[in-house]
């Protein structure tokens, strides 16, 4: 059976041998603050495209031509039409156990911050509470012109238009554009303070949520990734585990809740 008990930074190679450090277990029974990041890693587990591997939604469909100001200046309706379609797929899918445990993690600690790449609002649904969506939501939109924000929900194959007459969009970040700032800034703050940080699924090649992790280990953070395959930060973190967040996240805070009541009893 596999460890980094004794060695940080090596891999699981397979999900099923995994076993967490004494060291990650206990830090993080001990952590005031814990801040996570999240990728397309967890939401694919609940069956979710993903934008990039074998089977990623870009190898299907070119991103400039759909996913852009420019895009959408040149083919509202195009472009809405294929949100609408993801939409739609959305409906059929459920968060998995990594959503439930993170929305459990959140109540268990007093600082915790959970930052997301992903547009799917599966956090959301799985009751976290505070969510720092980097991207947006596919679920909402806003004007294009005023930037209102809407959960209402426009049926139909053409775009729709807000009272101001301008277009609406998804409310994404497409390409080319800035992240949301509060979001950022709130994100980066809590890599700063944290304990410990978790780097969920994601393949840390997105800038600027990429940074989010080393700017914690920069800052003394106990920073622990957990995902599929090995990342540009795989090297760089505290400890790095292969497999999906679905399996190990439920198993790592198993084990620190039984921490947890250890220490209690001492």
């Amino acid at each position: 059976m596999l460890s980094v008990s004794s060695c940080k930074n090596r891999d699981h190679l397979r999900e099923m041998d995994v076993q967490f450090s004494k060291e990650v277990i206990e830090r993080l029974a001990a952590a005031q603050s814990v801040a996570v990041l999240t990728g397309a890693g967890i939401s694919a587990e609940s069956g979710v495209p993903t934008f990039r591997g074998e089977d990623g939604i870009w190898n299907k469909l070119k991103p400039e031509e759909l996913a852009s100001m420019d895009a959408f200046l040149k083919n509202p309706d195009l472009v809405w039409q294929w949100y609408q379609y993801r939409r739609e797929l959305m409906n059929d899918i459920e968060p998995n156990p990594g959503h439930y445990v993170l929305a459990e993690m959140e109540s268990d600690y007093d600082d915790f911050t959970l930052s997301t790449q992903n547009i799917d609002g599966l956090h959301i649904r799985a009751k976290s509470q505070r969510v720092l969506e980097l991207h947006g939501n596919i679920l909402r939109n806003r004007c294009n012109t005023c930037g209102k924000l809407t959960d209402e929900n426009f049926p139909g194959d053409n775009v729709a238009r807000c009272q101001c007459g301008g277009l609406i969009r998804p409310d994404v970040v497409w390409f080319g554009e800035m992240l949301p700032q509060e979001p950022l800034y709130d994100s980066f703050a809590a890599a700063e303070r944290a304990d410990v940080y978790l780097s969920i699924g994601t393949s840390a090649v997105v800038q600027p949520a990429a940074s989010l992790p080393l700017e914690a280990k920069h800052q003394g953070a106990y920073v622990v990734e957990i995902n599929l395959e090995r990342t540009e930060i795989s090297a760089m973190v505290d400890e790095s585990y292969l497999g999906t967040a679905g399996t190990l996240l439920p198993e790592l805070y198993r084990l620190v809740k039984e921490e947890r009541t250890r220490e209690n009893k001492d």
